[in-house]
């Protein structure tokens, strides 16, 4: 760094200036070189493969709600690190990093507002967070999103990213399977919709249960969903398996999926199947 350099960046009210990192992306998929600014405009996807990229919770809640305006529901608090795990760091360890990476508290947001102007509460996996894991916090998560949407009367929407249990919580995190699949129970019992949109990547355990449960199961284009990994399943069963094995579009083809929708189109799909599945406008 040059010491003309080191003193215009000392300076704090001149504009720091944009750097090849900040103002170019690499898409994952074709290896293309696009503004990121337009990358972001186009909602995360690549203008040239139509390669989407994984999102966070917040960019997704700007999406979805009406006029980008919903609030966060409190997340609930629960034991950490029960097991006092530790592989080659300490558990404690790397939640503390993973909060420090994406300022959240846990792998699963939930937030309520209206969508085509009926009231919805949607969670959102994160799988910036510890690969999206699905751990006691985030059982506990859509647990308390489900009872928010029974007693407010909306739907219940689930953006689901993960690779699996989370390994660190051993059969306490295999417990929220059978755990959020009772709420869901009691979702439907209550007469309110479940609408699911798979993401890419939805795995293991998440498949195994929630992912899977939905009214309506929606997915966005080239997302990967499965329950065991492409070459587990090729070393098991000694075969080679098809082309596009596990993406979204293979299962539509099969039957696993009702649909795959485009990014762009997604919000206003969503207020569709929304009104036809809960027809009386409830509060926000």
């Amino acid at each position: 760094m040059s010491w003309l350099t080191r003193v215009r960046n000392g300076i704090p009210f001149l504009p720091k200036r944009q750097i090849g990192d900040t103002l170019w992306h690499k898409c994952g998929k074709c290896g293309s070189m696009v503004f990121t600014k337009e990358w972001e405009d186009n909602l995360f996807v690549c203008p040239r493969c139509d390669h989407h990229d994984r999102i966070g919770p917040k960019a997704r809640f700007e999406m979805l709600f009406d006029s980008e305006h919903y609030r966060f529901l409190p997340t609930p608090e629960v034991r950490e690190d029960p097991l006092r795990f530790k592989d080659s760091k300490r558990y404690v360890d790397r939640l503390k990093a993973a909060r420090a990476a994406t300022e959240e508290r846990d792998a699963l947001i939930t937030a309520r507002g209206t969508i085509g102007g009926r009231g919805v509460i949607v969670g959102v996996q994160d799988f910036a967070f510890m690969g999206g894991s699905m751990g006691i916090a985030v059982g506990a998560a859509i647990v308390a999103g489900i009872k928010a949407a029974i007693e407010a009367k909306v739907p219940y929407l689930l953006f689901t990213a993960a690779g699996g249990a989370r390994m660190q919580e051993g059969i306490l995190s295999l417990m929220q399977m059978p755990r959020t699949t009772v709420a869901l129970a009691q979702l439907r019992e209550a007469g309110m919709p479940y609408i699911v949109v798979l993401t890419d990547p939805t795995t293991g355990g998440v498949t195994a249960s929630y992912a899977m449960l939905g009214d309506v199961q929606l997915a966005e284009p080239g997302a990967l969903i499965g329950f065991a990994g492409q070459r587990v399943i090729e070393q098991t069963i000694r075969e080679k398996l098809p082309e596009g094995f596990q993406r979204a579009e293979y299962l539509l083809a099969h039957g696993m999926i009702d649909m795959v929708v485009h990014r762009a189109e997604l919000t206003a799909r969503l207020a569709t199947l929304i009104a036809y599945l809960a027809p009386e406008k409830a509060a926000a």
